[in-house]
C-alpha cells in the first residue's frame, strides 16, 4: 500500500481562496477550447473566410496550447509558477480581446495561437497548485473544484457559444474573458504563493533540442488529427508527410528527455505504476468525453433538425450531473477505495454510451437528457479519484511535471477521440449506405410497396413521371438518413465497449489511502 508523501509546506491563505483564483482563469482557458465551435460560421462570414479555412481558428489554439501545456513545470521553475501563471493569465485575456476585435482571418488565427501560448500553462499550474495546498485527505475535494473546470466547462462550451452568437455577436465569446481575466491576476497576486521548491529550481538552461522536438511532435499531431479527415487522411500528400514527420520527433523528444540531464519534460516519471496507469485512463477517457460531446449536437443537428443552440443544450444534463457529483465524490474518496469509485464510474459511462447507442428517428430530447445525465454523473466518478490515485504516490516536487503530461494526454485523447468520432462517422455511414442500398430494387417487396406508396401520394401534384422521380428521391435520401442513424450508433457503443476495457486497468492501480499530515507554515 502507499500513500502520499508527507510534506510540511501550506500556503498562507485559505487554500479554499486559492482554489477560486487558480480556477476561474482555467475554466475561462478550457472554455474557450470549445465555445468558438458553435460559432464558427458567422466568424468565417464575418471575416470573408470560407468554413474551412475558418477551422484555423480552432487548430491554431489547439496546436500552441498543445506545446506549452507539458512544458508549463520547467517554465514555472525558470521564472517561478506564480509569476508565470499571471503572466499566461494577462497573455490569455490580451489575445482574447485580439481576437474580438479581429477584422480578418490572418489576425484572429494569430490571436488564438498567443491565446493558446497563454492558456495551456494553466491547466496543469492550477491542478499542481491545488494538489499542494490541500493535504492529501483533502485532495479528492481539491480536484472535484479542477474537474468542475475542466469537464463541466467544455460540456457548457457549446451552449454558452451559441448563446451569445446568437443573441449579441461572436465576438463576445472573447470579450467576456475580460474581466473574468482581470479578476485572476487580482487574486492571484493576492493568495497565490510559490512553494519553496520552486524558488530553487529557478535559472535551469533551456533545452533547445528537447523543446523544438517536443514543438514539431505536438504541433504535426495536432494538425493531423484536426484535418485528417478534411484531407482524406493518408490519400493527402500533406498529412502523410506530418504524420511521419510527428511519429520521428516523437521519438527523438522521448530518446532526448530519457537521456538530458536537465529534459524540459522529466519522462521518468513514468516509471511509477500508478503515475503510468492513470495517464492511460485519462486519455480514454479524453476520448470518450470529447468524443460523445462532439456526436451528440452533431447526431440532433443533421439527423433531427435541431438548430445549434438546441443541440447544444442538450449537454447541458452531462454538466450538472458531473457538477453532481463531484461534489459528492469529492467526499467519497476519503471514505472508499478509489479504485472502486473509478470502476463505478466506467461502468456507469459504459451504460449511459450503450444507451445513447438506442437512438433511432423518433426519439424525443428525455430520451437524449437522462443518458446524458448519467453519463455526467459517472464522469464525477472518474475524474476526482483517478487524479488522486494517479497523483497519490507522487512528491510534491514531482507535481508540476506529472500534471503537465496529464493534462496533455487528456487533450490528446480529446483530439484523436473527435478526430476518430468523425471518421468513422463518414465511413460508417459509407459503408451502411452501400449494405441498405442492396435493398433498393424492384424485387424487395417491401422496397416497392413503399415506393408504390409514395409515388401515388405524389402523383396527383406532380404527374406520374415526376412522381416516380420524387419517390425515388426520397426513398434514397431515408436510406441516407438510416445509414447515418446506424453509423452514430455504432460510434457509441464502440464508445462503451472502450469504458469496458479501461476497468481491467483500474486494478493494476495500487491503493492510495488519503491521509493527513503535518501542516505548517
Amino acid at each position: 500500500m502507499s500513500a502520499a508523501p508527507t510534506t510540511l509546506w501550506r500556503p498562507r491563505a485559505n487554500p479554499w481562496i486559492v482554489a477560486i483564483s487558480v480556477m476561474l482563469a482555467t475554466f475561462m482557458e478550457v472554455l474557450d477550447t470549445s465555445v468558438a465551435n458553435v460559432a464558427l460560421p458567422h466568424i468565417a462570414g464575418s471575416l470573408a473566410a470560407s468554413t474551412d479555412e475558418a477551422t484555423w481558428v480552432l487548430t491554431s489554439y489547439l496546436v500552441s496550447n498543445a506545446i506549452i501545456l507539458p512544458a508549463a513545470a520547467w517554465l514555472g521553475g525558470m521564472v517561478g509558477r506564480k509569476r508565470l501563471l499571471m503572466g499566461c493569465i494577462v497573455l490569455f485575456t490580451f489575445a482574447s480581446v485580439a481576437c474580438g476585435a479581429a477584422f480578418s482571418l490572418g489576425m484572429i488565427v494569430v490571436a488564438r495561437v498567443l491565446q493558446g501560448l497563454g492558456g495551456g500553462a494553466l491547466q496543469p499550474i492550477a491542478q499542481a497548485v491545488l494538489l499542494e495546498s490541500f493535504p492529501p485527505d483533502r485532495r479528492g475535494g481539491a480536484m472535484a473544484v479542477y474537474g468542475m473546470g475542466v469537464v463541466v466547462a467544455p460540456i457548457v462550451g457549446p451552449t454558452l457559444g451559441g448563446w451569445i452568437t446568437d443573441n449579441y455577436s461572436w465576438r463576445w465569446i472573447f470579450y467576456i474573458n475580460v474581466p473574468v481575466g482581470v479578476l485572476a491576476v487580482i487574486m492571484t497576486q493576492m493568495f497565490v504563493e510559490d512553494p519553496p521548491y520552486i524558488r530553487r529550481v529557478r535559472g535551469r538552461r533551456l533545452d533547445y533540442i528537447g523543446f523544438g522536438l517536443m514543438a514539431l511532435w505536438l504541433s504535426t499531431l495536432q494538425v493531423v488529427l484536426d484535418k485528417g479527415q478534411e484531407a482524406d487522411w493518408f490519400a493527402s500528400m500533406l498529412i502523410r508527410v506530418l504524420t511521419v514527420g510527428s511519429i520521428l520527433a516523437m521519438i527523438g523528444f522521448i530518446a532526448r528527455e530519457l537521456t538530458a540531464s536537465d529534459p524540459i519534460v522529466d519522462l521518468r516519471i513514468m516509471s511509477e505504476r500508478n503515475f503510468a496507469v492513470g495517464v492511460a485512463l485519462i486519455t480514454a477517457m479524453g476520448i470518450v468525453l470529447y468524443s460523445s460531446t462532439a456526436l451528440m449536437p452533431l447526431f440532433l443537428q443533421t439527423l433531427l433538425g435541431y438548430p445549434a443552440l438546441q443541440s447544444g443544450e442538450a449537454m447541458t444534463p452531462r454538466g450538472i450531473g458531473a457538477l453532481i457529483s463531484m461534489l459528492v465524490v469529492g467526499r467519497l474518496v476519503r471514505m472508499v477505495d478509489t479504485r472502486v469509485l473509478i470502476t463505478m464510474g466506467f461502468a456507469g459511462v459504459a451504460t449511459a454510451t450503450y444507451l445513447l447507442g438506442g437512438l433511432n428517428l423518433e426519439i424525443a430530447m428525455r430520451n437524449v437528457a437522462w443518458p446524458n445525465v448519467l453519463a455526467g454523473l459517472a464522469m464525477g466518478f472518474i475524474f476526482v479519484p483517478l487524479t488522486t490515485t494517479t497523483m497519490g504516490t507522487l512528491s510534491n516536487e514531482q507535481m508540476g511535471n506529472a500534471t503537465g503530461l496529464y493534462n496533455l494526454m487528456r487533450n490528446i485523447g480529446g483530439s484523436i477521440g473527435i478526430a476518430g468520432a468523425t471518421t468513422m462517422l463518414a465511413r460508417g455511414a459509407q459503408s451502411h449506405q452501400a449494405i441498405l442500398a442492396q435493398h433498393l430494387t424492384p424485387y424487395d417487396p417491401e422496397f416497392q410497396t413503399r415506393l408504390d406508396a409514395i409515388t401515388g401520394a405524389l402523383t396527383a401534384a406532380l404527374g406520374r413521371l415526376e412522381a416516380q422521380r420524387g419517390a425515388l428521391e426520397q426513398m434514397q435520401a431515408l436510406v441516407t438518413r438510416q445509414a447515418t442513424l446506424l453509423a452514430f450508433v455504432d460510434e457509441f457503443r464502440w464508445l462503451s465497449v472502450l469504458c469496458l476495457l479501461c476497468i481491467p486497468l483500474v486494478w493494476l492501480f495500487k491503493r492510495v489511502k488519503a491521509r493527513a499530515d503535518v501542516v505548517a507554515h
